[in-house]
């Protein structure tokens, strides 16, 4: 695509006036004019058709996101499950072996983690519902103290105004309920595609580069496995850089509820790990609800030492585990992730929120990997010391 430079050029030496004694052609004022609203409508229409391809794109996803999640998340635990199959591989085992061993590993550790966290639940879960409710009690008598003064029939309307909505919205209610049967029926069935898919990708995983260098030619080939191979070692070292992160916060800010008595503290714990896969978000709302369970088990005095500790690591976190960490695995900037995450939430829930910064990632290391081409493609050749010459003395 030529620049506005160029039609510049090739129209003034088509119709531009030619001055006397061979001199070069002077620019019609039409023709600058012209060559400019050509040039900026060639972009105008590469725009519109990129963004109709997004477009596209995002459409595609949306029909295919049964597919295309547990491939996603299959590919993002793979990254983590590879480094111990490989470790096995080299010491002798086969392939499927390996493999074999580290996903039942894997789901051990699963498993131990929920029978570790559901009988503290179970045993917790009654007298954190009964000190809701007082906290509750609570809220009403210092609403019906000054400086509100509320009264108690403007209390017991707006109590009246909201079981009577729960009631007409009945019908919404149970239809909700069967999607939520419907919605734990697929959470299943996506979490055995992952399993199995994640078996696969680690097992056959080296034998697809090849494959796809063979299918696609040398040519591209070479730069489909040159940039996988990038994006390989960019989500590994994402995963396993959140996951020192999330747990390095886990450890500390569950420590900090268990010597305080919080009620759930293990659980609060998980749930912080967990949010930590989500930048910026995640450990925002996992500290939010360890505040929450604080302040109605433990009273005010207590939710504010937890919200205390959850600060002073979270910005151990971002001043100097997330920058030593994550700033040679990444290399995104922090308004790229915040937006990332923003939108993958907008657009498709919890997950997509978790899958944002992955996904911008891969599209970072795609970008850089097209900038070195371009880089390749358009540098001056260095001169010849032949052609140069001694500098003059």
């Amino acid at each position: 695509m030529s620049g506005p430079k160029e039609d510049f050029q090739h129209n003034a030496g088509k119709s531009g006036a030619a001055r006397r004694g061979g001199s070069r052609a002077v620019p019609d004022r039409g023709d600058v004019i012209g060559s400019g609203i050509l040039w900026l409508a060639k972009w105008a229409v590469c725009i519109v058709a990129i963004a109709a391809g997004a477009w596209v794109l995002m459409y595609l996803i949306g029909k295919l996101w049964v597919v295309i999640l547990p491939v996603a998340l299959a590919i993002v635990i793979a990254t983590v499950l590879w480094p111990p199959t490989r470790w096995l591989t080299e010491r002798g085992l086969r392939p499927a072996l390996a493999a074999t061993i580290t996903m039942a590993g894997f789901i051990a550790a699963l498993a131990g983690i929920v029978a570790l966290i559901v009988p503290s639940v179970v045993d917790q879960a009654p007298d954190l519902a009964d000190k809701s409710t007082a906290g509750v009690n609570q809220v009403r008598d210092w609403m019906q103290g000054p400086p509100l003064r509320i009264r108690d029939e403007q209390l017991n309307s707006a109590v009246d105004a909201i079981v009577s909505r729960l009631q007409s919205s009945a019908a919404q209610i149970a239809g909700g309920v069967f999607s939520g049967v419907s919605t734990a029926t697929s959470v299943l069935i996506t979490l055995f595609l992952v399993l199995v898919l994640s078996f696969f990708f680690v097992k056959d995983g080296p034998r697809l580069l090849p494959w796809l260098h063979a299918v696609l030619g040398s040519r591209g080939g070479r730069h489909v496995e040159e940039v996988l191979n990038r994006v390989w070692v960019t989500l590994g070292g994402f995963i396993r850089t959140q996951a020192l992160v999330s747990l390095i916060d886990a450890v500390f800010i569950g420590a900090g509820l268990v010597i305080l008595g919080v009620p759930l503290a293990l659980v609060l714990a998980v749930i912080t790990f967990i949010g930590g896969f989500v930048p910026m978000v995640g450990a925002f709302v996992a500290g939010a609800l360890a505040v929450l369970v604080a302040l109605v088990g433990n009273g005010f005095t207590t939710a504010l030492i937890v919200l205390g500790i959850i600060v002073a690591v979270q910005q151990l976190e971002g001043n100097v585990l997330q920058p030593v960490l994550q700033s040679r695995s990444m290399k995104l900037h922090a308004v790229l992730v915040l937006l990332a995450v923003t939108a993958g939430g907008s657009l498709y829930g919890i997950v997509g929120a978790f899958l944002a910064v992955p996904v911008v990632a891969v599209v970072a290391v795609v970008v850089r990997y097209i900038g070195e081409q371009i880089d390749v493609v358009t540098a001056v050749p260095a001169e010849s010391d032949d052609e140069v010459g001694p500098a003059p003395e």
